[in-house]
């Protein structure tokens, strides 16, 4: 006998030193001065104890709120084949439909094509394909785009490290995301949405290269009329011309011919930076400089890429392009005296391989002269990547073959071996954090289909200081007037279900760190409503005391009794309560969910204080001497 009520007491020292020891960091968290809060977050040290902390919904920290749609558009027309101006015509109608009405976009689709006479198998699926069948099974890729962009999303925010996010579906092709702690949209937008398209793609010769750059500067400079095309420079006399640069700040109208009777600011974007030697006769030339100094070939100030671009974008330049080319540039920016610059790429239209392939990307630090104590990003491809790497690098040995990521290229190395097993190694990717962000998009890939944002908004940290300080006032007002009541209507009896009472709710807040749930407002909402329930089982329980009492039974036989004969109800009561919660974490969505998350774990630890803990305390009182009369 002796043996169990030991074991009895060992068990409730044991959960109070684990809520102790599980609650100290949120303690530490919560009396932390702001300044030394601000230390430690500068030096880094702050997540080892936030990590272990209560974890606080966005309602009570602030954070962001997004709401997605999965673009079916884009992805219906991205499987379309064989399109031609009818299909767009079509399309488009289809799309302008879905958006003014209530209608999904299958459908519509289904709909608008039907009406037109024209068989959805001729764009979708094969010839033997019905047009019910097409529709299901887009319905289907919807279902399946929209769990695989959920993954997605899951995998790259728990990769950057946001705190306790939640993510579900709502309403049609919709997700909704929470982000606790952060405050910056712009910057959880770019992290969540961004794609990170990895392609590999050789550039053009040299000499093309210069061919092309020499054809826009003629044409150029024939369009502003200062000469003809057989007088012009060729990108190779530029290149070695020996001449002290004269940078000049001019406006993009000058450049295109137009006038501007205002002088225009330096460093805006509607101004170019020029080297007057060159600029009256060879003007887009003019608009780079010479940079194998620095390693490099053809680089342009940042400040004159958008007029490069305007000019690449005219139908008369995009015709002296090759068909199977294009111009990049470079993702990494470098110095020149006090300037940004970037470089210009022409590379190959078509990818030699893409990202696909990649089973893993880490972040490394280089060991050879070139990358000596930078971040690298090395990488691994799965079989058939490796094979077609192999393949593509031992055809084009002396070749540059650009690694491009994002439309930018990150890096363009000499391709001096054939690479046989798939590995390899991006450089250039600037500082650490940086290098981090690209392992980690990389290793995630792209997402299945395009996400659109239909909802954007963040909550203050002071709005959720607020709603804390709220819940701290409710939770503090209830437990004092349930001790209250508790002391004065049951006396002595009362303080042992009070003692039970504050135990509930130091194991309950215990049980949130531990396994990792969140607290929300309404979370706290189903705190407040514990609290007042935790002391039903022992009402119950001291009545039925208090009517053995008056049978005329000894104290120890009364308590036996009233703690027996309430058991039945007192499980079934909380029983059904702990169902009621189980449908609401189910079906609800996150402020119900929190709500019934810590309702569910009050009950549970409810019925352990209030059945097993005032037992022991009631065991404790009378195995010492025998009581004639309870206080109760």
């Amino acid at each position: 006998m002796r043996g169990k009520f030991l074991a009895k007491n060992l068990l409730i020292l044991a959960l109070l030193v684990w809520s102790g020891i599980s609650l100290w960091p949120t303690y530490k968290m919560q009396s932390m001065e702001p300044d030394v809060r601000a230390r430690m977050e500068s030096e880094g040290k702050l997540k080892k104890i936030t990590g272990k902390a209560i974890r606080l919904g966005l309602d009570l920290q602030g954070g962001i709120y997004l709401v997605y749609e999965v673009d079916m558009p884009s992805l219906a027309e991205k499987n379309a084949g064989n399109r031609d101006s009818r299909f767009e015509e079509l399309f488009q109608k289809v799309k302008e439909e879905a958006a003014k009405g209530d209608e999904s976009f299958i459908p519509v689709l289904g709909r608008v094509f039907q009406e037109a006479g024209i068989p959805l198998h001729r764009y979708w699926g094969s010839r033997d394909d019905s047009d019910e069948k097409i529709l299901r099974e887009m319905e289907k890729e919807s279902r399946d785009a929209l769990d695989r962009a959920m993954e997605k999303l899951r995998n790259r925010i728990d990769q950057f490290g946001v705190s306790e996010p939640s993510i579900q579906k709502i309403r049609g092709n919709r997700i909704l995301i929470e982000l606790p702690g952060l405050s910056n949209v712009q910057q959880a937008k770019d992290q969540i949405g961004k794609t990170a398209l990895l392609e590999f793609r050789l550039l053009k010769d040299p000499q093309v290269y210069g061919d092309v750059l020499d054809r826009i500067d003629k044409a150029v400079a024939r369009e502003k009329g200062i000469l003809s095309a057989d007088t012009a420079a060729s990108a190779e006399q530029m290149a070695v011309k020996p001449k002290t640069s004269q940078d000049t700040v001019l406006s993009v109208n000058e450049l295109f011919g137009e006038t501007d009777e205002t002088p225009a600011p330096a460093a805006t974007g509607d101004s170019i930076i020029v080297d007057q030697n060159i600029f009256q006769k060879n003007p887009f030339y003019a608009l780079f400089r010479n940079a194998r100094m620095q390693g490099r070939e053809v680089a342009a100030s940042v400040n004159n890429i958008r007029a490069i671009e305007q000019i690449l974008a005219k139908p008369e330049i995009q015709k002296l392009i090759p068909s199977d080319a294009e111009f990049l540039w470079s993702s990494e920016t470098f110095k020149i005296g006090d300037e940004d610059f970037r470089e210009l790429f022409l590379v190959k239209s078509e990818a030699e391989l893409t990202g696909d392939h990649l089973t893993d990307a880490r972040v490394t630090i280089g060991s050879d002269v070139k990358n000596a104590g930078q971040p690298v990003v090395s990488f691994a491809m799965d079989r058939k990547g490796g094979r077609d790497f192999a393949r593509i690098t031992g055809a084009n040995l002396r070749k540059r073959l650009a690694i491009v990521l994002d439309g930018r290229i990150v890096s363009a190395p000499v391709i001096n071996d054939r690479i046989p097993n798939g590995r390899g190694v991006i450089e250039g990717v600037g500082k650490m954090d940086e290098a981090n962000w690209l392992a980690i998009c990389l290793r995630i890939g792209a997402l299945p289909a395009n996400l659109t944002i239909m909802e954007e908004r963040s909550v203050g940290p002071t709005l959720g200081q607020d709603s804390i300080n709220r819940g701290k006032t409710a939770a503090i007002v209830g437990t004092l007037l349930v001790i209250l009541f508790m002391a004065v209507y049951y006396r002595l009896s009362g303080l042992i279900a009070n003692i039970a009472l504050l135990l509930n709710v130091f194991f309950l807040l215990a049980v949130l760190v531990q396994f990792g749930f969140t607290l929300t407002m309404p979370g706290i909402a189903g705190i407040v409503l514990t609290i007042g329930m935790a002391v039903d089982a022992n009402v119950l329980v001291f009545e039925r005391i208090r009517e053995e009492l008056r049978t005329g039974k000894t104290v120890r036989a009364s308590i036996e009794a009233g703690y027996s004969r309430a058991f039945s109800a007192i499980i079934d009561s909380n029983i059904t309560t702990l169902l009621t919660a189980f449908v609401l974490y189910q079906f609800g969505t996150g402020a119900v969910k929190g709500f019934a998350v810590t309702l569910s774990i009050g009950i549970v630890v409810n019925m352990f204080t209030s059945l097993f803990v005032t037992r022991v305390i009631f065991e404790h009182i009378t195995s010492r001497r025998t009581l004639t009369r309870l206080s109760i």
